[in-house]
């Protein structure tokens, strides 16, 4: 299990360096917030670990999505991550291949993350157990589930352990990874190891406990310590 950290900034991506992967967003502009493709290309040039970038909580728009998650891979992203931000199964494949195509035509060696969201019948958007068929199916390398509304309740209020499990053990069947993230706690993490994903994202958790806060050095060590 590999520990994903979602820093804001150049500066709070220093204090990330520690975790296994470094995840550029930007958390005012939604969950799964797209920030600056020069942003993620510096924080590339000194992060030595790989880096993952947020392209956003998309519409139905293949071709915007597309050309975000190209720009995010040639910005140096190593993982190129989308949040599917409304309903319907055909739409969302469009989506995943466009996204897919766009990565993997010229980076096949780059990782694409297909993110659904555990409040996703709040949301009026996919379910993330229709996402991860889909995101096997084209080609795309991991699904994802985070929480789409960020008002302090977290995916386990949504997605019980022995669902999270679930969409574990299936994704492995279809041949993907699974990445869960949304509002963690330190509490979570015995559950987390049993569930055994992937890779699990943070931000909250280690800026003591408010994502709006800044990420500490010294809580990134913690939360490694924790899961390895």
């Amino acid at each position: 299990m590999q520990l994903l950290v979602s820093p804001s900034s150049i500066s709070e991506a220093h204090s990330s360096v520690a975790a296994d992967i470094i995840d550029v967003k930007k958390p005012s502009e939604g969950s799964l917030g797209a920030n600056f493709p020069w942003v993620i290309r510096e924080i590339k040039s000194f992060a030595n670990k790989p880096v993952s970038a947020a392209i956003g909580d998309f519409p139905h728009k293949p071709g915007g999505a597309a050309l975000a998650a190209y720009g995010a891979a040639c910005a140096g992203a190593d993982y190129v991550k989308i949040g599917l931000a409304f309903s319907g199964k055909d739409k969302a494949r469009e989506v995943i291949e466009a996204v897919t195509k766009a990565v993997k035509d010229e980076f096949p060696e780059k990782f694409v993350v297909i993110a659904g969201y555990s409040d996703y019948e709040r949301m009026g958007s996919i379910s993330p157990f229709e996402i991860a068929p889909l995101a096997a199916a084209c080609g795309a390398d991991y699904a994802m589930v985070d929480t789409g509304i960020k008002d302090g309740r977290s995916t386990f209020s949504f997605m019980d352990e022995t669902t999270l499990a679930r969409f574990t053990k299936q994704n492995r069947e279809l041949g993907i990874g699974t990445a869960l993230a949304g509002s963690l706690v330190f509490a979570d993490i015995d559950a987390l190891k049993r569930i055994n994903p992937e890779i699990i994202g943070v931000r909250g958790m280690v800026c003591g406990g408010d994502r709006n806060a800044t990420i500490r050095e010294d809580l990134v060590k913690t939360a490694l310590a924790r899961i390895h």
